[in-house]
């Protein structure tokens, strides 16, 4: 694991950008550039203060900012530290589990709602399902080693998941282990505000944006059987596409 080079946050003085900007870049650019794990530590307000020679109120500054894009958590008494990321590959299929072991990260869930119901209109056109149909609805927030990634909120028909208390820390391990697995899922993707719900839950401020995240997950034959809204923290959870292109051959002029 490499460690921060502090000198390489020193601002420069010929730069007219706010010293505590020019700071919270650069640790941007060093954290996002390095190989630095979740929960390493970073220097305190007093050792940024000593090694660059900056004021208390520049260092302060510089590492709100960084708290609020969401790389690095602040621990009252305990310090700085790098805040977990989750990139999802959006050409892979995974679950939150799945993608959080990839990278050596500890998932856990507080569970918020965990029953079944009569499907509202919503859960009705999403899954396909008739009139009075019973859907299974699982609310709960993500974490990764402890700190708040997402809320999320899945509804499945009822026969998906008769007994919801039965469920582990993975639902598609749940669904595969019953041979019922999601194999394929459209996603959207949208800006919202955070409610004072949310807001409460991923430890951000009111009317802060959150990434929306509507999946619908289909079965082998073909029918939805999942539908999934995520209410995900920015800067500590990014989706990555990788695009590519055939570029048309050079013309070729005739001998």
């Amino acid at each position: 694991m490499n460690t921060l080079d502090v000198q390489k946050l020193r601002p420069n003085a010929q730069d007219p950008t706010p010293k505590y900007l020019q700071i919270a870049r650069k640790m941007t650019h060093l954290i996002e550039q390095s190989d630095v794990l979740a929960h390493h530590g970073l220097p305190s307000e007093r050792q940024l203060v000593e090694l660059l020679e900056i004021s208390r109120v520049t260092a302060r500054k510089a590492l709100q900012v960084m708290t609020e894009s969401g790389l690095v958590i602040r621990k009252p008494g305990s310090g700085t530290f790098v805040a977990p990321r989750l990139e999802q590959p959006l050409s892979r299929l995974s679950s939150f589990s799945e993608e959080l072991r990839l990278r050596g990260l500890n998932s856990t869930a507080t569970w918020l709602v965990r029953d079944s119901a009569l499907a509202n209109s919503q859960e009705l056109m999403a899954l396909g399902l008739a009139h009075g149909s019973r859907v299974t609805r699982l609310k709960r927030l993500r974490l990764a080693d402890n700190s708040p990634m997402a809320v999320e909120y899945c509804r499945l028909p009822v026969a998906m998941l008769p007994d919801p208390n039965v469920l582990g820390s993975s639902l598609y391990e749940y669904l595969d282990a019953a041979d019922r697995p999601v194999i394929r899922a459209l996603q959207t993707f949208s800006a919202i505000s955070a409610n004072e719900e949310h807001a409460k839950l991923l430890d951000v401020q009111l009317g802060d944006a959150l990434i929306f995240v509507t999946r619908v997950g289909y079965g082998r034959d073909g029918k939805p059987m999942e539908l999934t809204e995520s209410y995900c923290r920015p800067g500590v959870y990014e989706f990555v596409a990788e695009l590519k292109r055939n570029p048309a051959p050079l013309a070729t002029s005739g001998q």
